[in-house]
């Protein structure tokens, strides 16, 4: 048996990780899973062989059983999980954000660097797809000279009501911020989002479309388009624009996150797994997580102030260098 995995959060990201790590991830084996849902538990655990279904999220963390967790709850529960799994010295891969706000992002930041060792990978998978690590290692290679401008897309065909217009932010155009700071490699200082007529598809009031600007710290601007109720699919761009020619994803619409992105979430869980078993994890930090909800933040502030918002991130510890 490989590493042996408990996952917190049965919902379409749990259940999709357990699916992917049973039967195309070589090395780890899903023993575990609990949610606040038992019978949702129990419908994921159908799809492996032998995994038990924990009513505490808690238990499954402690388990002498399991050596490893997977965070896909409820955003708001990422932060305990995340403590607990480094108080009980396990590698945890939680599922972006790490924590709801910038400062509760530091606690689970002060806790791992207590310990001295990487035990967080934070789940911003984009990073594993194959387009891009193209873009990325074009801007490396000086294929486009420096870097100028980023423009992004993020599309859906529709979100449920219950999506909020802070979401748009926190829960879709928070992949935007961790690929800015990725192939940059730079900080962003401030961030502005504006507020176009909203679309007849949003509910409830959200402000649906939304435009995001982050400013990074060497003078690169980024622009990104969240539109979630766009309506004939999920669409994800990007072009970096650099002194000496550009560089795009190449143009996919999908049906959903899942399906375009299932070979990154597939690379992604299977380096997590190698990193298990050598003992160090190479993925998207814990610092990281928390450098995307600062800015996160800041985007918030804009959204509520129509104001640019400043960025201001606490000093990084040398267990991220």
């Amino acid at each position: 048996m490989g590493a042996r995995i408990g996952i917190i959060g049965a919902g379409v990201m749990g259940a999709a990780h357990l699916r992917t790590i049973a039967g195309e991830v070589a090395g780890a084996d899903v023993v575990a899973v609990s949610d606040a849902d038992l019978a949702r538990a129990r419908a994921a655990a159908a799809g492996g062989t032998g995994i038990r279904v924990l009513p505490d999220a808690y238990e499954l963390i402690r388990s002498a059983e399991v050596d490893a967790v997977i965070i896909a709850s409820s955003d708001a529960t990422h932060e305990a999980f995340a403590l607990a799994c480094l108080a009980a010295g396990k590698p945890v891969l939680c599922e972006k954000p790490l924590a709801t706000t910038g400062e509760a992002s530091l606690r689970v930041v002060d806790a791992e660097v207590a310990l001295g060792r990487r035990l967080v990978q934070v789940g911003f998978m984009r990073r594993f797809d194959a387009g891009y690590a193209t873009v990325k290692r074009e801007l490396e290679d000086g294929n486009v000279g420096a870097p100028l401008l980023v423009h992004c897309t993020h599309r859906n065909a529709r979100v449920p009501p219950s999506y909020t217009s802070e979401m748009l932010i926190t829960s879709s155009a928070s992949h935007e911020i961790d690929v800015a700071r990725w192939l940059i490699g730079d900080e962003v200082v401030s961030a502005s989002v504006y507020t176009p007529r909203p679309t007849s598809r949003a509910a409830n009031g959200m402000q649906d479309p939304q435009f995001v600007i982050l400013e990074m710290e060497s003078g690169v601007l980024v622009d990104v388009e969240v539109f979630v109720n766009a309506g004939y699919g999920y669409d994800i761009r990007c072009e970096l624009v650099g002194e000496a020619g550009t560089i795009a994803l190449p143009p996919t619409v999908a049906s959903s996150f899942l399906e375009r992105f299932t070979s990154a979430y597939r690379h992604q869980l299977q380096d997590w797994v190698r990193g298990l078993r050598n003992g160090a994890t190479s993925g998207p930090s814990a610092w990281d997580g928390y450098a995307a909800s600062v800015v996160a933040d800041a985007c918030l502030e804009s959204l509520a102030s129509g104001r640019p918002a400043g960025v201001h991130l606490a000093a990084r510890p040398g267990l991220y260098a």
